[in-house]
């Protein structure tokens, strides 16, 4: 299996070579040509999650052996980390099902893959003497999950950007309250994409030269790295079993999903599935108000000059989406020419545009819908008083996207990508009104929300959320974006040379 950037198909990279770097040289994301030829047909997915696992990423990562794999899987999914047995349920909401991603250490979906990340990068290291420093931008849950995954791991280092004011408070003090020698955790001056696009623009950056001379490449944890890509397939693949052997679909039949998404990773997994012999019918796009995806799929222009909402489900205000880029160079023939075309456009004019005949391709493949913050509130306490579901607010966004898109006799599935204590405060008040709180600080009040939902509720918040009004804040740093090369910089020389 090779891997390329989706901007120069003539850079050849193994797969764990492209693990390693993350990013393309040329600012691209690396892809494979060969989706169709990993063909898994689910009917023989008779294990449970790690065999499934273990199928889906021996295909596409075929340059680790055997014995890696096994490794990876095992450590990745075990009971330590997930408290499910079955990794990511299947489970009803009222005649539709969510398939729960939020069973892992930081209580959301970011978890499954970045389990398996550390291990995939560990493994391909080995004997190389090389070291990383891992960068990455988060609008909330990827930031916690890769500190979580990479605490202390040898010969790598972490350091997370986040929006300064752009995340919820619970998302906040995982990040903050963040153990281990190898970590750096640091608010950044700007919004979602301001740390993306910085962070991305590092890897072509004069410090990666500094960097060199201390002997550290960078990499990333986003999901612009294949290596978070690959096992987020995997559970689209297992949400498919879950559902064969509880008898609830017969062999071949097709299957929707509904997918909060900002940054498309999520969905593209599904994609991927679907190319790889995964039945899958339609892939819903569901946004918030920041609904750039939804606009690009119902028109076919794709404009980030449009005002930036911050809202209650913070994980998805995002206005450059990096994964469609992915998908761009896949449903147009593989064509990295104007794959780099339009990404610098997006660049230089803030908008590109696609023909009616590669809209249409989109379309045949995408639904789309959006949900703005009163809808989603109005979604939260509906799905607990009529199915006694208590779901987060991007899983809200979906969900309220689903009840429009879904088709009569095709089983819907909608990801559920949070607990819903994450955002305690939005989930209580949307069902119940604001609290009188006691606490002066956003924190504290978070804790107060966080108790009140479960005693009225019943339900019992995850331990790794609740345990966080105990833990101290360590990390209180903030830099203007220009900063960041040299916050890099003295990170790696303090945790890696």
């Amino acid at each position: 299996m090779q891997y390329h950037s989706t901007r120069n198909p003539e850079e050849i990279l193994s797969g764990r070579e492209a693990v390693l770097q993350g990013l393309a040289r040329d600012g691209g994301l690396f892809v494979t040509d060969s989706l169709d030829g990993c063909q898994i047909d689910p009917a023989t997915l008779t294990g449970g999650y790690h065999d499934t696992a273990r199928r889906v990423l021996s295909a596409l990562l075929d340059d680790y052996s055997a014995e890696e794999i096994n490794a990876s899987v095992e450590a990745a999914y075990s009971a330590k980390n997930f408290s499910s047995p079955d990794v990511t349920p299947v489970t009803p909401i009222g005649d539709m099902h969510l398939l729960e991603l939020y069973h892992g250490p930081t209580a959301a979906f970011k978890d499954v893959a970045l389990c398996m990340l550390p291990q995939l990068m560990s493994r391909a290291l080995e004997g190389t003497g090389r070291k990383l420093m891992i960068i990455t931008a988060t609008s909330g849950d990827t930031g916690k999950a890769a500190l979580s995954g990479f605490q202390d791991v040898p010969g790598i280092g972490i350091t997370v950007f986040y929006p300064e004011g752009g995340v919820s408070a619970v998302q906040h003090l995982q990040m903050a309250t963040q153990e281990g020698a190898n970590v750096a955790v640091c608010a950044v001056r700007g919004n979602f994409d301001d740390a993306q696009t910085a962070v991305k623009a590092l890897f072509a950056s004069p410090v990666t030269k500094d960097l060199g001379e201390i002997g550290v490449s960078l990499s990333s944890a986003n999901s612009i790295n294949i290596g978070r890509l690959v096992p987020q397939i995997v559970y689209y693949f297992d949400a498919y079993r879950q559902l064969l052997q509880a008898g609830k679909i017969k062999a071949g039949d097709e299957i929707d999903f509904t997918v909060p998404t900002g940054n498309f990773g999520d969905v593209l997994a599904g994609y991927c599935a679907k190319r790889m012999g995964l039945p899958v019918g339609r892939l819903v796009v569901a946004s918030n108000a920041n609904d750039v995806l939804t606009e690009f799929l119902e028109t076919g222009v794709y404009n980030r000059k449009r005002t930036f909402y911050k809202t209650i489900s913070p994980s998805m205000d995002i206005l450059v989406s990096s994964n469609l880029e992915r998908a761009l160079y896949w449903i147009d023939g593989h064509d990295a020419a104007r794959t780099r075309a339009r990404l610098e456009a997006l660049k230089s004019e803030g908008v590109y545009s696609v023909d009616a005949d590669l809209l249409a391709k989109f379309k045949s493949i995408f639904g789309c819908g959006s949900v703005d913050d009163a809808g989603t509130k109005d979604a939260i306490r509906e799905a607990w008083e009529t199915t006694g579901r208590l779901i987060d607010p991007h899983t809200a966004v979906a969900w309220a996207v689903a009840r429009r898109e879904r088709r009569a006799g095709v089983e819907m599935v909608v990801l559920s990508t949070a607990s819903p204590y994450k955002f305690c405060r939005d989930v209580y008040t949307a069902i119940y009104g604001e609290l009188k709180t006691k606490a002066a600080d956003e924190g504290a009040q978070a804790f107060e929300y966080m108790d009140a939902l479960a005693d009225n509720t019943g339900v019992e918040p995850p331990a790794c959320l609740s345990g966080l009004r105990t833990k101290p804040v360590l990390w209180k740093d903030v830099e203007n974006i220009p900063d960041l090369p040299q916050y890099v910089l003295a990170q790696a020389r303090a945790k890696l040379a």
